[in-house]
């Protein structure tokens, strides 16, 4: 029984990472009809994933809450904001969706120009991850003063390639001869190539372990060992 349990996944992942790779180089109505099937079963499974989610987020935080663990008041907030916001949404919804009924130029959303989730998401949420980015900045700005000390030939040149790039973003650097196209071929030459470089990597990377996925190699999400 535990080998049909291991057998039967593997076989649906080896059959569909097959026909989804085969449907890239068939020009055929088929193959086109079979992608646009799968990508309407891949929204189903994002819900499906998202409803789980939000029910493990949810039960973690609650149970957070009840046994009073360290910083357990931040799990009480955060249920009572998602409590709020889902309330809210859901509100506006049946509200848009009565008016609709009589006016058939409103949009039955929850999440529209002037709903309560727009004025959450722009009074709120865009703030506080402006200011949690605002704080990156300093650990940035550590992290460039650990990373640009001159110990190596390496290091040296990636001090001055910076110095370079940074003064030819600022008004200073226009006044300064060569600086400002120094900069721009530093940042359409050199990063350019390496972004490639590394998307490159990154490719190969998917490239293999979708690989390992389709044939049987990698089986972590089985689950065990």
């Amino acid at each position: 029984m535990l080998h049909l349990k291991r057998t039967v996944p593997l076989a649906i992942a080896f059959l569909s990472g097959i026909l989804l790779l085969i449907q890239y180089f068939v020009p055929h109505p088929w193959s086109a009809k079979f992608l646009q099937y799968t990508s309407d079963w891949q929204v189903t499974l994002a819900y499906a994933a998202l409803l789980l989610g939000v029910g493990s987020l949810v039960q973690s935080h609650v149970t957070k809450a009840r046994r009073k663990a360290p910083g357990w008041g931040f799990s009480a907030v955060a249920l009572a904001a998602f409590g709020i916001t889902v309330a809210m949404g859901m509100w506006w919804s049946v509200h848009t969706a009565w008016q609709s009924r009589t006016d058939a130029s409103i949009v039955t959303t929850g999440s529209g120009e002037g709903s309560p989730l727009s004025w959450v998401y722009n009074s709120l949420l865009f703030p506080m991850g402006g200011a949690m980015f605002s704080i990156l900045g300093f650990f940035i700005a550590s992290a460039a003063f650990r990373a640009f000390r001159v110990k190596s030939p390496e290091a040296t040149l990636l001090l001055l390639s910076a110095i370079v790039v940074m003064l030819g973003q600022v008004p200073l650097g226009a006044h300064l001869p060569g600086i400002p196209q120094l900069s721009a071929w530093l940042l359409s030459v050199p990063t350019t190539a390496a972004k490639r470089a590394i998307g490159f990597g990154v490719a190969l990377g998917s490239i293999a372990t979708a690989l390992r996925v389709i044939f049987g190699i990698e089986r972590a999400y089985l689950g065990g060992e």
